[in-house]
């Protein structure tokens, strides 16, 4: 498992119909110069999430409505990638899906500023997350190569802490120019078309330094996840679900029965996952803060999202998925501290939202990586991603409808269902195996 195919000749990962020249840049260099694009998109899309709750109110949204909008926006973002991750696979065009998704989120973004109506503003939200559903499958299968040289966890977590300095740079800008304009949010979000530019510029450079990045895995990846057995990355993530690699995965280019456990356990860490659209909506319509303050927050979160996805793909490359029991623990805790009528609680809700998104961003992708062949991957984060999509549609709504009936309610219901996800990974983590090293 996770092998490429033959290093000559053979069809080539990343759509080319021939072969394709070697890459001019080594991968941690790539994973760098990808960081860096993320980065910058980042700048331009979390600048715009920052302050949708409260843009949402303004335009006459009840709490419901943005936890309906944002969730449908998050599930859109995941759920569509059931059928950009195949096509990827399909069309083996990787950069090309990488482009124009990148390309229809940074467009779109300006344009949420200028709309004074709750259906344009909605529709603006969920056409930016399309555009993270189209690139997302593609986008993660060209970082998996590049991961399998550097290290899973330390790869994936490395591009998400870059990714979120534009998370919180974006937010950070955004909330000074709306401070600056009296509350406008037409050039508070009209200054993010700049770093759009060029995320889109970065890009078509980075397309033409490494045109075949899935030629950094024509050796075995560095084992990840307790690979001090013996067992390669791919084996050893596969331990949770038997202990013995899904061979006839391997075989026939099914997806292994691993990746749909781990699936499974992500969708119920996800269900009980409110949206910051939510959390906004709350600290601003129990006057916690004002609607200039909350991007600060939201930049806060993003630098937790930053530490957490170092610091959680550092353990995973040591310890393996055991690390993962760390996220139904932050998910739990986020509603019972962000939905206080006390500022500091609800600020340090903010922050534990922000440290599980990092870890579902950074940890969640290295262990899907190590989990299918290189051939399915695409597929295979399409499928993880729908799975998670319809999670975060549930999660988004009940989160809005409980919290506008009862808190308690939310924060029992949330708990319940990391609590049942907690007892999922403790079947699904690997056994030690004894005398070996």
């Amino acid at each position: 498992m996770g092998t490429v195919g033959p290093p000559h000749g053979g069809t080539p990962v990343s759509g080319t119909t021939a072969a394709a020249p070697p890459p001019r840049t080594g991968p941690w260099r790539f994973v760098l110069a990808f960081g860096t694009v993320s980065l910058l998109a980042d700048f331009v899309y979390e600048g715009a999430r920052s302050v949708t709750g409260p843009l949402l109110a303004r335009l006459g949204a009840s709490a419901a409505v943005v936890g309906a909008v944002t969730g449908a926006g998050e599930a859109a973002a995941l759920v569509l990638r059931l059928a950009s991750g195949p096509l990827a696979d399909r069309t083996r065009r990787f950069w090309a899906w990488t482009v124009a998704g990148y390309a229809l989120s940074v467009l779109t973004v300006p344009f949420l500023g200028l709309v004074s109506t709750l259906w344009a503003a909605g529709a603006l939200v969920l056409a930016e997350r399309v555009g993270k559903a189209v690139r997302s499958p593609a986008k993660d299968t060209l970082l998996s190569h590049a991961t399998a040289a550097t290290g899973r966890g330390r790869g994936f977590g490395v591009h998400e802490a870059m990714d979120q300095i534009g998370a919180l740079i974006g937010p950070l800008v955004v909330a000074a120019v709306l401070a600056a304009g009296g509350g406008d949010y037409g050039p508070a979000l009209g200054v993010l078309a700049a770093p759009g530019v060029l995320v889109l510029g970065l890009l078509a450079w980075l397309r033409w330094r490494v045109p075949d990045p899935a030629s950094y895995e024509t050796a075995p990846a560095p084992a990840p996840a307790g690979a001090r057995a013996g067992a390669s990355g791919a084996e050893a993530a596969e331990a949770p679900a038997g202990g013995a690699p899904d061979a006839t995965a391997a075989r026939t280019g099914t997806l292994p029965r691993a990746f749909w456990v781990f699936a499974a356990f992500t969708a119920m860490t996800t269900a009980g996952f409110a949206t910051f659209g939510v959390l906004s909506f709350h600290l601003v319509e129990r006057d916690l803060l004002s609607p200039a303050a909350v991007p600060v927050v939201y930049a806060a979160a993003m630098g937790v999202d930053a530490l957490a996805a170092l610091a959680v793909g550092w353990a995973y490359d040591r310890l393996g998925p055991r690390v993962l029991v760390v996220l139904p623990l932050l998910s739990a805790a986020v509603p019972a501290l962000a939905f206080s009528d006390a500022l500091v609680p609800a600020v340090l809700g903010s922050l534990a939202w922000g440290a599980a998104t990092g870890v579902q961003e950074s940890t969640l992708r290295a262990t899907v990586a190590d989990l299918v062949p290189s051939g399915r991957r695409a597929t295979a984060y399409g499928l993880f991603a729908a799975v998670m999509g319809a999670a975060a549609a549930v999660g988004g709504t009940l989160a809005g409808v409980l919290y506008e009936r009862s808190v308690p309610a939310l924060v029992t219901v949330t708990a319940s269902v990391q609590a049942a996800a907690l007892l999922l990974l403790a079947v699904l983590l690997p056994r030690r195996r004894t005398g070996r090293r």
